[in-house]
């Protein structure tokens, strides 16, 4: 198989991109973003374009760029996490694989509302690009459960399970999925989450608190005791009598996290 294809995306969901490759992809161009490296990273999708000499553009997706990819044949386009909007042509399929039962769970960031609604599914699905985000018909799509006790970190790890048999299947059977992919039908969008409208308050319930803790695990969620602002990475509420730790205090329990600033 030669099928030839344009990757973007960043490292939240990276391992469509090997999975790709394994299923007889022939990736001729990446794209990702400009990310921080400290929460969102890019740094094993920028490797694997140096490690297999493939051209890297860090940056927005201009009309010229898709005009480019016409041109040199390229078969479609596969998006696993971009910060911009993609120049939609009807003439190269393009795809997304989205972090959510679509088409409940709409947005830019929909894992950790997973967690602070307290969902006990979740899922990727792979759908074409439209327009309208997140609202393309649907190649397909397959379901993890989300545990009691996970973490932004361990849900996303879960959800990168799934991702070697969907990109096998995609790269063996694109053009019957894409041709018969099912409208969406009335969907539900998530505003994105912003750790700073979900602030840690010391009368707030432990579990409550550590509810948003683990949404956010792996960003700087923030704690706020009157005037006093702190920053939390890592953090996670237990009850009081866990181990004796010294912490941020909430109702019934304790934050202990990896660090904590002073804001």
């Amino acid at each position: 198989m030669n099928w030839k294809i344009v990757y973007v995306g960043i490292d939240t969901l990276y391992q469509a991109l090997p999975a790709l490759v394994k299923a007889g992809c022939r990736v001729c161009e990446i794209v990702s973003c400009p990310v921080d490296n400290e929460t969102e990273f890019n740094l094993r999708t920028c490797a694997f374009a140096k490690e297999h000499s493939i051209p890297l553009l860090i940056g927005k997706i201009t009309r010229e760029d898709v005009k480019r990819w016409k041109e040199a044949g390229i078969d479609a386009l596969i998006c696993c996490g971009y910060y911009y909007r993609i120049p939609v042509d009807e003439k190269l399929p393009m795809v997304n694989i989205h972090p959510a039962l679509l088409p409940k769970g709409r947005g830019a960031w929909p894992m950790p509302v997973t967690l602070l609604e307290g969902l006990r599914e979740s899922g990727i699905t792979i759908h074409k690009m439209t327009d309208d985000f997140d609202e393309g018909d649907i190649l397909s799509q397959k379901a993890v459960p989300v545990m009691p006790e996970d973490t932004l970190q361990t849900l996303t790890a879960r959800l990168q399970t799934l991702l070697p048999g969907m990109m096998a299947e995609l790269a063996s059977d694109f053009c019957h999925l894409y041709e018969m992919a099912r409208p969406q039908g009335e969907g539900e969008y998530w505003p994105c989450p912003e750790e700073s409208n979900y602030p840690v308050t010391p009368d707030m319930d432990v579990s409550e608190a550590d509810r948003i803790l683990r949404a956010f695990y792996g960003y700087e969620c923030i704690y706020r005791n009157r005037d006093e602002i702190y920053g939390v990475m890592e953090g996670r509420a237990y009850p009081a009598v866990y181990g004796g730790e010294k912490g941020l205090p909430v109702r019934g329990g304790t934050i202990v996290a990896r660090r904590v600033r002073k804001l």
